[in-house]
């Protein structure tokens, strides 16, 4: 797959990854660049911008955790607007997909 196209894909998917990731247990940036590094090889550097625009949007809350290997962690949840928008974006992109899958596949899966 061209570079381009693949990173177009991955940055246009990635705050549902994030949404998604977080449906499912709070956690902290780096755990999150790390999860979505492993699973499509984004890079931490997207996250915290990401991370910051989703709480500016109301979409994630923030709070702190103590850690015994530093200072507090800020860990991430979803708010109701983040629960409604992960939900949206859910059956969206299963929409979108499917119809993606029916082109390119032509059913045949």
């Amino acid at each position: 797959m061209p570079e381009a196209i693949e990173i177009q894909l991955k940055k246009g998917a990635l705050e549902l990854c994030v949404l998604a990731l977080l449906h499912r247990q709070d956690s902290y940036a780096y755990d999150i660049a790390a999860r979505l590094a492993e699973a499509i090889g984004m890079g931490e550097g997207t996250i915290y911008p990401l991370m910051r625009r989703l709480q500016a949007d109301g979409l994630v809350e923030t709070y702190l955790v103590e850690s015994s290997a530093g200072p507090p962690r800020k860990y991430y949840r979803l708010s109701e607007g983040g629960k409604r928008t992960f939900a949206s974006q859910q059956a969206a992109w299963t929409s979108f997909s499917a119809a993606v899958d029916q082109i390119v596949f032509g059913g045949a899966k």
